[in-house]
């Protein structure tokens, strides 16, 4: 309730009204975007393609919002900007040259940007040959040199497109612009998954108790969401005092904020990118020995397979937790800061002290954030193999639309807090 009254003030304001009516228009592109195919296929072929189940594919054909199973001008959707972005974030810890550019504020920030920009289109490039030349080859008509090249093309086109319309939303709009364009290709599909559950209700094939419990865990992870991205543990530090001159400085007391999730969705698309690898390589040897093993043994459609990849993927979730979050926070740089600008925490030493508890608190707190992914990775997983719900509208695609939808609405609510502020001075 409080949402719809922060979005019903903000669009009396004229400003944000503005930027919300051209983040709108902006998806709308997309969309329009998403349903222009591509030249030079086979539609009754590709349809034949994408029968069965498509393993890692899924995974991109959610994030491009049904593009990729379509072969859309959008079908690489921004994969290639996420991918290039994250790997970008590890080298910085690697390379000494991002580290020091990550810290040279928005000069060293404008130029990690470029670089992603390049590798985005590196990547286009070699996904879109593999989709190409590999994977849809046999749905291309006529298959020729020419044709092909044309495609490739197309969809590294659509991706550099996606790129400059995500960060047009950035400067132009309200909320992350390639966070709103995943977001707006998840929520593109929420009707056709309605339609299409309602259609196998009616034919029996799924039952009102499958509905129903997938109706309640969706609330619970849109409350656990909220919760758990919302929650944060406060560790107090205090300043101390000193005297220069006549005046005295420091001596207030603030907080540092640890985030319970502070990976965000990003363990989950590991470990099921991870999962859903070997699967995706029998898409291409169907009827073969490898198939069948993986088919029974790991994947979450087989038995006892489903309980093999159930496990599987709770373990890489809280691995890939630890790790993107040891990543993001570094309790010894944390501590380092605290002791060069005289801060402490009460009761801890500064230090190498203040940095084991640090990386105490930080390990307690991430456990709890990590099991909470897992629950919401696994429990679709487990609904659908006993109720027979096929509904690819999960927990991977309600975690990315609470988040998004909650950094839209703290944006929204920063925006009208500083009209305020200006209202004041004036």
């Amino acid at each position: 309730m409080e949402m719809l009254n922060t979005l019903q003030r903000a669009w009396k304001v004229a400003d944000i009204r503005k930027k919300m009516i051209f983040t709108l228009l902006m998806l709308l592109v997309f969309r329009v975007g998403s349903n222009i195919p591509v030249p030079g296929i086979d539609r009754s072929i590709l349809a034949s393609l994408f029968s069965d189940e498509m393993g890692l594919l899924s995974l991109f054909d959610l994030f491009s919002g049904g593009s990729f199973s379509n072969f859309t001008i959008f079908a690489l959707s921004i994969t290639p900007y996420v991918t290039a972005s994250i790997i970008l974030q590890l080298l910085a810890f690697a390379i000494p040259a991002l580290e020091r550019l990550s810290k040279e504020g928005n000069e060293g920030r404008k130029k990690i940007a470029q670089y992603t920009r390049y590798l985005t289109v590196v990547l286009a490039f070699l996904q879109a040959i593999g989709m190409t030349v590999g994977l849809f080859r046999t749905a291309v008509s006529p298959w020729n040199f020419w044709t092909a090249a044309l495609i490739i093309l197309v969809l590294i086109a659509g991706t550099a497109f996606l790129m400059w319309l995500g960060e047009q939303i950035n400067e132009y709009g309200i909320g992350n612009g390639i966070s709103l364009i995943i977001f707006g290709g998840i929520i593109a599909r929420v009707p056709s998954q309605i339609h299409n559950t309602f259609l196998s209700f009616k034919a029996g094939t799924v039952s009102l108790l499958a509905i129903i419990l997938f109706v309640i865990f969706a609330v619970a992870v849109v409350v656990g969401v909220v919760l758990v991205q919302e929650g944060t543990r406060k560790i107090p530090v205090q300043y101390a005092k000193k005297v220069v001159g006549r005046k005295m400085y420091g001596g207030q007391s603030t907080f540092i904020p640890i985030k319970v999730n502070q990976a965000g969705v990003i363990p989950v698309i590991f470990s099921t990118s991870l999962l859903q690898f070997p699967l995706t390589l029998t898409y291409f040897w169907p009827n073969s020995g490898f198939a069948n093993f993986m088919s029974k043994w790991f994947s979450p459609n087989g038995n006892p397979g489903v309980w093999i990849y159930t496990i599987l993927n709770v373990i890489l979730i809280i691995a890939f937790n630890y790790f993107y979050t040891s990543i993001t926070f570094n309790p010894h740089d944390v501590a380092d800061n605290m002791r060069s600008n005289g801060g402490f925490i009460p009761g801890i030493r500064p230090g190498k002290p203040t940095e084991e508890y640090l990386q105490k608190v930080m390990t307690r707190i991430s456990f709890t954030g990590a099991i909470f992914l897992a629950v919401v990775a696994v429990l679709p997983t487990l609904i659908g193999q006993f109720t027979n719900l096929s509904i690819s509208f999960g927990g991977t695609s309600l975690l990315i639309i609470v988040g998004v939808a909650l950094d839209m609405w703290k944006q929204l609510e920063q925006q009208l807090l500083m009209r305020n502020y200006q209202g004041f001075l004036k």
